[in-house]
């Protein structure tokens, strides 16, 4: 039997890829076949994202496939949140796709308080408050450049952009939209009073699309370009939902972290959690697959690390430094992981250093001394976390998955288990290509449903344990 192939391509912050999947004797099998840079690019002092370079490598790896002879049944695109593309009538591209660590949400939290209570808005979306948030940035559109936002015809999230660039149909796609704050909680729908209270444009924004339906095919000028045609998939776009459906555990019921850049720690839930102790707690309700909500909190995760080895021209791998962290791992320094001082600072080791420094502690120098404080900052923060979800949900876990390439720091996975008691589980490493792939193949009908998936993603992948 000749084997159907799945290509998940997942663009992070930093990188893409495109991975490959197929079922074989029962079993999940992936091969990764094309990998480009990303990162957001400085313009006029803006942070913003090359949309055009992105959309080129895209159809690379596409292209690479069908090279192969490995001619997919379908391609899905997913990315991180709350990022839009704002086209005009003509669907050409509005002014700059700027990037969420950009600094023109300053000041906007105010000007979003004199339109609504955050306390109200918690309860409508369930979206904890972000400075990186679609809400504030449109704000800032309509303060910076409102003869753009007046002239814009459609919203698209990043992974929208790339499914309409590739189909030529345009679509809101639930799990990436729910990260803007402006999705209703309870309805699963744009809160349209909600848009219309701040004043936006309400024609922009289209009906959402639930995650796994089909988008349409390849345009004609795409297909003869990759060689083939297919279908594209509007999986569960926003990265994370697509990390939780990898999560090995057919009920779905543990406790997860999606930890590369950002860590993303939660639980799957059936409906959103907005009181009074989850607002405070900073958790917030984004929107998983099947409908279901990812009751979450993100804690800044792995940016400390990758803006550290950057910062030291890239001289040790992310293993060395962990290995360089553990032989340091009794520096006694801890800083609040979540501080927005860490968001997008000139210097991350500038940034820990005064961090340590005006709270008294001793101030790390070395590479080892640095790693073993964002290490075991991070763990601290994931314990804190466990707990408090644990409060929140009245659930007992006795155990944290974390998905996605930072559970390959096994240093960081020995601090979690010390700091909450909990065993972990890490794996898969690949997990937000996983989640993409199995949309699609759920889709297809190679699984009735997300448990029968997440059963074979547990017998597929190596999953390793620390207790």
């Amino acid at each position: 039997m000749t084997n159907r192939y799945y290509l998940a391509v997942d663009i992070g912050a930093s990188s893409g890829r495109h991975i490959l999947f197929s079922k074989e004797n029962g079993r999940i099998r992936m091969s990764e076949i094309y990998r480009f840079e990303n990162g957001m690019k400085k313009k006029d002092g803006h942070r913003i994202w090359d949309v055009e370079h992105l959309s080129r490598e895209i159809v690379a790896g596409m292209k690479k496939a069908g090279e192969m002879g490995k001619i997919p049944v379908s391609v899905a695109v997913d990315t991180w949140g709350v990022d839009y593309v704002l086209l005009d009538e003509d669907d050409h591209i509005l002014g700059d796709v700027y990037g969420y660590r950009d600094k023109r949400t300053e000041g906007m939290d105010t000007l979003l308080s004199e339109k609504i209570d955050s306390r109200e808005l918690y309860e409508i979306t369930g979206i904890q408050e972000q400075s990186y948030n679609t809400i504030y940035q449109l704000l800032a559109d309509q303060v910076m450049r409102l003869d753009l936002l007046e002239r814009a015809r459609t919203f698209l999230s990043m992974p929208d952009y790339f499914g309409f660039y590739l189909t030529g149909r345009k679509a809101n796609e639930y799990t990436e939209c729910t990260t803007s704050g402006l999705v209703d909680a309870e309805s699963g729908n744009w809160n349209r009073e909600l848009i219309r209270r701040l004043g936006l444009p309400q024609e922009i924004f289209l009906d959402l699309l639930p995650a796994g339906s089909v988008l349409g095919q390849l345009r004609p000028e795409i297909a003869a370009e990759v060689g083939y045609d297919c279908s594209f998939i509007a999986c569960a776009s926003h990265d994370t939902a697509s990390a939780v459906m990898s999560m090995p555990d057919p009920s779905g019921k543990g406790l997860y972290i999606s930890s590369g850049t950002w860590s993303l720690m939660g639980v799957e839930s059936e409906k959103a959690v907005t009181d009074e102790e989850a607002h405070a707690g900073g958790f917030t309700n984004e929107g998983g697959y099947g409908g279901k909500i990812t009751l979450l909190k993100n804690i800044m995760g792995l940016w400390m690390i990758q803006s550290l080895r950057h910062e030291l021209d890239d001289r040790y791998s992310f293993a060395e430094l962990a290995k360089l962290g553990q032989e340091e791992s009794d520096f006694p320094a801890l800083v609040d992981v979540n501080d927005n001082r860490f968001l997008a600072p000139d210097s991350m080791i500038g940034a820990i250093q005064d961090a340590c420094r005006q709270k008294g502690m001793p101030v790390p120098e070395s590479p080892g001394q640095l790693s073993a404080v964002i290490c075991r900052s991070l763990a601290r923060c994931y314990a804190d976390t466990a707990k408090k979800l644990m409060d929140l949900t009245g659930q007992k876990f006795d155990s944290i998955n974390i998905l996605g390439g930072g559970g390959q720091n096994t240093f960081l996975n020995r601090l979690t288990v010390e700091e909450s008691g909990l065993a972990v589980n890490a794996g898969p490493s690949e997990a937000t290509s996983v989640g993409n792939a199995i949309a699609q193949m759920i889709c297809a009908g190679e699984f009735e449903d997300l448990a029968q998936a997440r059963a074979c993603v547990r017998e597929s992948f190596a999953v390793e344990t620390f207790s």
